[in-house]
């Protein structure tokens, strides 16, 4: 058995986050968006993906941060999911990496609200901290708050 994992790494809003290479289908540019009426303030449209249709759901928004400066466009980490393929808006794609799994730690009980069940623990890497990002939790998240606004409405 391994004692290192692969991340697939990103940014946003200046902290470093990763997600496991296996669950990644790919990582592009950014896409034009068709927006969908009626939807959650996470999920920011769908893209077309060589014929295959995408949603996006815009992981600042899932964690609560502040929204992107005008004219700065994401870029999509396609992760595999049970439901198809789901595009994770991120600032900037990073490099995949190996973290050695004895620098792992789980988040600070002083982590709180939504963004303390979506982040698995912490890697403590040389220079930085890299954030394990449960992106099946900020999907159901996305999700939930879909189902909130769709009773609202």
């Amino acid at each position: 058995m391994s004692d290192t994992q692969q991340f697939c790494t990103f940014y946003l809003d200046g902290h470093f986050f990763g997600v496991p290479v296996g669950d990644v289908q790919e990582v592009i540019r950014f896409q034009e968006m068709t927006a969908v009426p009626l939807v959650s303030d996470s999920i920011r449209g769908l893209i077309n993906l060589r014929g295959q249709i995408v949603t996006a759901i815009d992981l600042r928004r899932c964690l609560g941060m502040a929204e992107r400066v005008d004219g700065a466009l994401p870029m999509n980490v396609v992760v595999r999911t049970d439901d198809g393929a789901v595009s994770l808006l991120v600032d900037e794609i990073g490099d995949v990496l190996e973290a050695e799994k004895d620098v792992f730690e789980l988040p600070p009980g002083t982590l709180t609200g939504p963004v303390h069940s979506m982040i698995r623990g912490v890697y403590k890497l040389a220079g930085q901290l890299l954030l394990e990002l449960d992106f099946a939790r900020a999907i159901a998240a996305s999700e939930m708050a879909q189902e909130v606004s769709l009773a609202k409405a």
